[in-house]
């Protein structure tokens, strides 16, 4: 039995797990990585599909009976931990990484921010989540979901929801919806400093229900550029382009 302390539900739907098997389409060969495979049920199907699969488990008890899989190879480690872009080199695969998952609610968001140091050996991701992050995720501009998160993941991936998974599909059952996304980097993403946009985003939505002059315009005035941007309007009315255009601005000259 898993350990609850690792915040996973585990999916039992079979009917279900067939179509984000679906979605995912493993093709025979592809380098994949499964984060938090848990019991399998995503596990078994996948690596039917592949051949051959990398599995990240936290849980000792659970890798341990992992390791009886021939077919799989286990990586015993806390996802934070791991460094994508080296996994990547030692899978030896001439195509990047695909990486899948149901991922734990309590730390999706840090993960999909650890990712994104490790886009650039990324081909695609599939994601389980707690329906109210991909929410976030997918987020338009002038929503009450849009925001930091919504632009950190928008400048550089294509996202799409995929599918709704309902409570019950799950063991425990959780208390709240589930989402599949999919997560698409972009093949020439804007060139920027991704510390100036983190920065400034967050900075954008510390107070997003004033105006932006009382947060980002402070924090513009004490840099020594400071482009022309509108600050009548609040974080959430400003779309992704804007942010990035304004991150750019303020390392023009500087990103190779």
């Amino acid at each position: 039995m898993a350990r609850k302390r690792f915040g996973q539900n585990f999916l039992t739907d079979q009917g279900l797990i067939d179509q984000i098997v679906r979605a995912i389409d493993p093709r025979p060969g592809q380098a994949m990585v499964e984060i938090g495979p848990g019991l399998r049920a995503l596990t078994q199907p996948l690596v039917e599909r592949l051949g051959h699969l990398n599995v990240i488990e936290l849980d000792r008890d659970l890798a341990l009976k992992l390791k009886t899989h021939t077919q799989l190879q286990v990586i015993e480690a806390d996802v934070l931990s791991v460094d994508f872009t080296q996994l990547s080199a030692q899978i030896h695969s001439p195509e990047k990484l695909r990486i899948v998952g149901n991922l734990p609610y309590n730390i999706s968001t840090p993960i999909l921010f650890h990712l994104l140091q490790h886009v650039g050996c990324v081909l695609d991701q599939h994601f389980m989540l707690q329906k109210e992050v991909v929410d976030r995720m997918v987020a338009s501009p002038a929503t009450s979901d849009y925001g930091r998160l919504s632009v950190m993941l928008q400048w550089r991936y294509r996202m799409e929801r995929v599918l709704a998974v309902p409570p019950e599909s799950f063991e425990p059952a959780p208390r709240v919806d589930s989402a599949v996304v999919r997560m698409v980097p972009f093949a020439e993403p804007p060139k920027l400093h991704f510390e100036v946009l983190h920065d400034l985003v967050q900075v954008a939505f510390s107070q997003r229900r004033k105006l932006l002059r009382h947060s980002l315009g402070v924090w513009l005035e004490m840099r020594t550029q400071s482009p022309s941007f509108d600050l009548q309007r609040r974080a959430e009315e400003v779309p992704v382009s804007e942010y990035i255009a304004l991150a750019q601005a303020l390392t023009q000259g500087s990103v190779g």
